[in-house]
């Protein structure tokens, strides 16, 4: 299905991507390959494909949520730009 320039100038629009008149072009012919592609897939005949989900897992595989030891708070801030009150210190965030 081929793109025309004013469909690739929506759907950059509707993106709020300003594309040159090089990249509109470059995107049509990508997009309209993508597009055949697609409708190439969909003639496949998948009545008899089971639908899947998670890649086969049965279930969730979680670990165990356990207490480790972590690093002391002396080797955390040790690289940090400043630090107060054994806590990073960062330019506020708002004024």
């Amino acid at each position: 299905m081929a793109l025309t320039l004013k469909e690739v100038e929506h759907i950059a629009r509707l993106a709020r991507l300003e594309l040159t008149g090089e990249q509109k072009e470059l995107y049509r012919e990508q997009l309209s390959a993508i597009l055949d592609y697609m409708a190439k897939l969909r003639e496949l005949d998948t009545k008899d494909v089971l639908p899947t989900a998670g890649g086969g897992l049965t279930q969730m595989i979680l670990r165990e949520d356990e207490l480790r030891p972590s690093l002391p708070k002396d080797a955390l801030l040790k690289n940090a730009p400043k630090s107060e009150d054994d806590q990073f210190k960062i330019p506020p965030v708002f004024e």
